[in-house]
C-alpha cells in the first residue's frame, strides 16, 4: 500500500513539473526524468551544474535537491513561506498547480531581479528553508542511506543508495533532539571521535502510529543494539562488546588502557539493515542453515547466499571469467565486494553463492562445490562468539537455537536455562536493575523470577547468511531501535552508475 502511495505521488509530482517545464520553456518530456531533470532546471536558471553532481553525495543530497526545486518555484516569482512549504511537502498537489494553472506564469532570472530581497538574503532563506525541511522530511516521512557492507547481498548491493520510508512502521519522534543536521551520530571529519548531538535534553521513547506492523520477510533499517557503546579506532566491525569479551576477558579496565569508548543513546547508535525473519512471540530455530519459525520451516528471500567450499578437478583455481558468468562479484580490492576468499584455516577456498549462481556453478564441468555448515565444534562458528555467549546455549551459525523472541505484555519465567538469553533486554532495553543471586532473581529491588515485557523485539539477519553479522551474534532488535522500511533503490554506484538498480523496489 504505501509503495502504491508512493508512486503515485511521484506520477502525480513529475506530471506537474512538466507543465512547469512547458511554461518555462524547457522540451516538457525531459521533466518526467527524476534527478536528472534537475540538470535542465539549473541550466534554465543559469545556475552553475555542480550543484547537481552534489545531489549525489549521501543524506546531504536530499537537502541540496530540496533548495534547486525551491529556486525553481521562485523562478515563477513565488516566494512566500507557504508555497515553499508546498512544494516541499505537497509536490504531488503544488506542482501540478503551478504547471497547469493559468495564474500561475514563469517569470525566469527577471522574476529574481525584480524580488527586492537582497540576492545573498534569497540564497540564505532558501538555504535555512531547505535544511529545516529536508530534516523535517528526514525525521518523520523518509530518510536517505546507504549499503555500506555486503550483508545483504545479492539482494542489496554495497553502494545502494536507498529510500527509507518511516511513516510504514510509525515515525519515532527523536528521543536525542539536540542534533547537528544533516549527520547521525559522529561530526564529519572528526575521525569518530565527536559526537553530533548534545544529551541535554533526552524524551522518552514515542512513535507515531503507522499504517503497518513489520513482517516476517521485511528489509528494516535499525539503530544496532550492541552499538550503545563503541571503540572509535576500531569501528563498527568490531562491536564494543565482542572485543571485550573475546580479547579482554571482560576486563573493562584493560580494555580502556588501550581503546578509547563512547556511548550512545538509542536513537544514535549506527544504522544497520537486515531481513526481519522473527517478529514477536515468535519460536525462532536455524536447523543447518534453514530458518524454521514456529516449527515450520521458511524459505529463503530469493537472492539469499550461503558459503561453499570450492575447488577443481585439477587443483587449478576457477577462471574469474567463469565465477562472473555465474554472477559472482570477484577482483574487487575492496573485501566486502568478493563473493571469494581464502580460508587460512581450512587451505580452501570459499565462495558466497545464490541458488542461481550455484545451479550454473554445478554445470561446469570440473568445478567442485561443498556446501559449508557452521555446526557445533565448528572452530570457524564458536558459540562463543554468538548470542548469549554462554556456556549453555552451543549454537552454532547454522544450527542457531530455539530461542523465543519476546513480545510486548508476554511475561516469563527465569531460570538459568533463559536468563543469559532475556538479562540484556530486561536490563538494557527496557531499563530496568536485574541480579541474580544464588540462583535467585531481583528486578528493581524485588525478588522475582517472572518479568512481562513492555516492548516487541524482532529478529533480524542478513541475506548473505554466511557474511552477516546479525541477531545470531547480537540478539534481539527493540521496537525502540526500528527506524523504517527499506522501500527504494533510488541510486547505485560502482565505478559509475549501475542503471539496471535504478528505482528498484526493495523485495
Amino acid at each position: 500500500m504505501g509503495f502504491i502511495i508512493f508512486i503515485v505521488a511521484a506520477v502525480l509530482t513529475l506530471a506537474g513539473l512538466y507543465g512547469c517545464f512547458k511554461k518555462a520553456g524547457i522540451e516538457p518530456w525531459k521533466a518526467l526524468i527524476p534527478i536528472v531533470n534537475s540538470w535542465w532546471m539549473l541550466d534554465k536558471m543559469q545556475i552553475k551544474k555542480h550543484w547537481f553532481w552534489l545531489q549525489f553525495i549521501p543524506i546531504a543530497g536530499q537537502f541540496i535537491t530540496i533548495w534547486i526545486l525551491i529556486k525553481f518555484v521562485e523562478h515563477f516569482s513565488r516566494f512566500s513561506l507557504l508555497h515553499h512549504a508546498a512544494a516541499v511537502f505537497l509536490p504531488f498537489a503544488y506542482f501540478p498547480y503551478l504547471g497547469f494553472s493559468p495564474n500561475e506564469k514563469w517569470g525566469g532570472v527577471e522574476a529574481l531581479k525584480r524580488y527586492k530581497k537582497s540576492g545573498a538574503r534569497e540564497w540564505i532563506d532558501a538555504a535555512v528553508f531547505a535544511v529545516v525541511a529536508a530534516t523535517i522530511i528526514r525525521t518523520f516521512v523518509f530518510e536517505a542511506y546507504t549499503i555500506p557492507s555486503g550483508s545483504m547481498e545479492k539482494t542489496l548491493l554495497v553502494n545502494d543508495f536507498l529510500f527509507v520510508n518511516k511513516i510504514k512502521y510509525g515515525a519515532r519522534l527523536p528521543m536525542t533532539p539536540l542534533s547537528f543536521p544533516f549527520v547521525h551520530n559522529f561530526l564529519p571529519f572528526s575521525n569518530n571521535s565527536r559526537k553530533s548531538y548534545l544529551e541535554w535534553i533526552k524524551l522518552p521513547y514515542k512513535r507515531l502510529k503507522g499504517y503497518a506492523d513489520i513482517q516476517r520477510g521485511d528489509v528494516v533499517v535499525f539503530n544496532f543494539p550492541a552499538g550503545d557503546t563503541v571503540i572509535p579506532e576500531l569501528g563498527t566491525q568490531s562491536p564494543y562488546y565482542d572485543v571485550l569479551r573475546t580479547s579482554f576477558g571482560g576486563n573493562r579496565d584493560a580494555l580502556l588502557e588501550k581503546f578509547n569508548i563512547l556511548a550512545h543513546p538509542a536513537d544514535k547508535t549506527d544504522n544497520y539493515i537486515k531481513r526481519c525473519v522473527g517478529i514477536p512471540g515468535d519460536k525462532l530455530e536455524v536447523i543447518n542453515r534453514d530458518v524454521w519459525i514456529n516449527g515450520i520451516k521458511q524459505i529463503a528471500p530469493p537472492n539469499h547466499q550461503y558459503s561453499y567450499a570450492i575447488s577443481t578437478a585439477d587443483g587449478k583455481p576457477v577462471a574469474d571469467e567463469i565465477l562472473k558468468e555465474a554472477g559472482c562479484n570477484v577482483g574487487y580490492e575492496d573485501a566486502q565486494r568478493n563473493d571469494m576468499t581464502f580460508n587460512l584455516e581450512t587451505q580452501q577456498y570459499e565462495i558466497n553463492l545464490t541458488d542461481k549462481s550455484l545451479d550454473y556453478l554445478n554445470k561446469v564441468k570440473g568445478v567442485i562445490l561443498k556446501p559449508i555448515v557452521h555446526a557445533f565444534p565448528n572452530t570457524g562458528s564458536p558459540y562463543g562468539l554468538l548470542f548469549p555467549y554462554d556456556t549453555l546455549h552451543k549454537w552454532a551459525l547454522d544450527n542457531y537455537g530455539p530461542i523465543i523472541i519476546p513480545k510486548k505484555g508476554m511475561t516469563i519465567t527465569l531460570s538459568k536455562d533463559n536468563y543469559a538469553v532475556y538479562e540484556r533486554a530486561i536490563r538494557t532495553y527496557e531499563g530496568n536493575t536485574l541480579e541474580e543471586k544464588n540462583g535467585k532473581y531481583v528486578i528493581n529491588g524485588a525478588e522475582t523470577n517472572q518479568y512481562t515485557f513492555k516492548y516487541d523485539y524482532y529478529w533480524m539477519m542478513g541475506d548473505n547468511r554466511h557474511g552477516s553479522q546479525d541477531s545470531r551474534f547480537w540478539g534481539f532488535v527493540p521496537e525502540t531501535h526500528i527506524v523504517g522500511s527499506a522501500s527504494l533503490i533510488w541510486m547505485s554506484w560502482d565505478k559509475g552508475p549501475r542503471w539496471n538498480r535504478l528505482f528498484q523496489s526493495i523485495k
